[in-house]
């Protein structure tokens, strides 16, 4: 015969600061578990954001990132003209070469240098990246020493239309502020190309192409045709897949320092709801030889110990969820694969918040049998001796 779950409430309610306490450990273990896996979904995501399904990343065969990397000016023209590429309105085709730099400038927030990433484009990359919109001021005019700057660069830098900015000695001047959707762009400054290439001393080539596919089903014969030529030493990389493989060691780092400090800070507060429970349990010694001698069994008596354990530590999850949510949507930032700070927004997902529902429940359920099976293991006679 199980004992009826209004046996839990009453003791709850009775013992009430004892359960206040088990579930406000709960929660804090939970919210810093969501909090620090947020931090790690929203880095993923703003680097899975950064481009297109149907484009294509061009780099130097054995480079590391943007930075390492080198397409001569020969080979990315004779990929350029390759007819599976996307043409424009005026059947050009949708590619573009880019230069990419790291510059320090000194962040609005304390003064301190961080690196920025600086890249050069052509005219056509808006209509090529896909997704990039003006959001105050006006594009840049190729041939002047113009920069945009991305929205989240904007914010921690103090850069907005009309300011000046300075990279490499040289004067730059900000003439607008570019949304992405929330991809890693908004993180950068961009510049005309071949108004950079001499100042930022990239003037032999490119350091990464990217191109527009008409048909995405033919990437992987795309790709063949060039990796296999030995004339070219390039590798081809559908862009969501390139900038989402350069967050994989960040992304990783971030999620195992999420999962390290929550096992850390579980471990604590399962030996305290363990201690709670033992409490629990030394104060109703009484009530459970009662119970025994009542003809309620050893399990039911085990069962009804965990099942409050893992109520406690379920309402500790939902608390614990509750104080996590202000922080989706915050600002930080990190190194990005190229040295340079990337600026992401907290993400907190369902599958975070059913992660630390999770987790609280296992706390619970673990910090509760010890003492579950104590109170279970009782002789009545022993128990009702008890004051």
């Amino acid at each position: 015969m199980a004992l009826p779950i209004s046996y839990n409430v009453r003791n709850l309610y009775v013992r009430w600061q004892v359960t206040l306490l088990a579930i406000f450990g709960i929660a804090l273990v939970v919210t810093v578990f969501v909090f620090l896996t947020a931090m790690s979904n929203g880095f993923r995501i703003a680097l899975r954001a950064t481009g297109r399904p149907d484009n294509a990343m061009i780099v130097q065969k054995g480079s590391q990132s943007e930075l390492t990397s080198g397409v001569s000016r020969q080979d990315a023209a004779q990929i350029m003209v390759d007819q599976r590429i996307a043409r424009d309105a005026d059947s050009q085709p949708l590619a573009s070469g880019e230069i990419l730099i790291v510059a320090a400038l000194k962040r609005k927030a304390d003064g301190a240098d961080v690196n920025v990433s600086v890249r050069g484009v052509m005219p056509k990359t808006f209509s090529v990246r896909g997704g990039l919109r003006i959001v105050r001021g006006k594009n840049l005019q190729p041939g002047l020493d113009e920069v945009i700057v991305g929205a989240r660069a904007a914010d921690r830098f103090g850069l907005d239309v009309g300011s000046t900015v300075t990279i490499q000695r040289r004067d730059w001047k900000v003439v607008g502020v570019f949304g992405s959707e929330g991809s890693g762009f908004e993180s950068e400054i961009w510049g005309d190309l071949a108004t950079m290439q001499e100042p930022l001393r990239r003037s032999g080539g490119y350091q990464a192409v990217v191109v527009r596919l008409a048909n995405p089903s033919s990437f992987e014969a795309f790709k063949k045709t060039y990796e296999d030529d030995p004339q070219l030493h390039v590798t081809i990389t559908p862009e969501l897949k390139y900038y989402e493989d350069q967050a994989g060691p960040i992304a990783g780092a971030l999620m195992g320092l999420a999962i390290f400090v929550s096992v850390v800070m579980g471990i604590g507060a399962v030996f305290g709801a363990m201690n709670t429970m033992y409490a629990i349990v030394a104060a109703r010694t009484r009530e459970i030889g009662t119970l025994r001698a009542l003809g309620f069994s050893r399990r039911a008596i085990l069962f009804s110990f965990v099942t409050e354990s893992v109520f406690l530590a379920f309402v500790g999850g939902i608390l614990g969820c509750f104080l996590a949510l202000p922080a989706n949507g915050v600002t930080s930032a990190t190194n990005g694969a190229n040295f340079s700070e990337l600026a992401f927004a907290f993400r907190i997902t369902p599958p975070a918040l059913m992660g630390g529902l999770l987790f609280a429940v296992v706390m619970g359920l673990v910090g509760g049998l010890l003492p579950a099976l104590r109170a279970s293991r009782l002789p009545i006679t022993t128990a009702l001796r008890e004051a």
